[in-house]
Formats: structure tokens, C-alpha cells, sequence
């Protein structure tokens, strides 16, 4: 948290929030956000995921994996 946001801004920002949204939208308004990071990580981790299986691919001899074919033909 930057240093600057202590207690006293962050209850200003929350009464703006409160006034702005309502106090039956804001519990409804903090599940969509956390929703919506959870889904922005979890893209960022499969994004990650993709590349080290691309790396682990360009990694592997290009004899390792035809032979892999032919044991399965066999």
C-alpha cells in the first residue's frame, strides 16, 4: 500500500464510495471486483502456463518426439 493512503484517506474514500453507491450496492460492488481480479490472475497464470509449455516444447530434440510417434504406431 503506498505510503501516502493512510486511515484517514482511506475512510474519505470509503464515504465517497458510500455515497456514491449506496450501502446495497457496495457488498455487491467488492464481489464483482474480487470476481474480476481472481479472473484477471488466473488468465495472467494460464498466459504463464502456455509459455513454459511452448519453452518445454522448443526445449525437446525434434528426434525425441518422432520417436514418440513411432512407438505409438507400433
Amino acid at each position: 500500500m503506498p505510503s501516502w493512503l493512510g486511515a484517514p484517506e482511506l475512510i474519505i474514500i470509503f464515504a465517497i464510495l458510500l455515497l456514491l453507491f449506496g450501502a446495497a450496492k457496495l457488498p455487491s460492488l467488492g464481489k464483482s471486483m474480487g470476481q474480476s481480479i481472481r479472473g484477471f490472475r488466473s488468465g495472467l497464470k494460464g498466459e504463464q502456463d502456455e509459455k513454459s509449455e511452448k519453452s518445454d516444447a522448443a526445449d525437446t530434440p525434434a528426434d525425441a518426439g518422432d520417436a514418440e510417434k513411432k512407438d505409438e504406431k507400433s
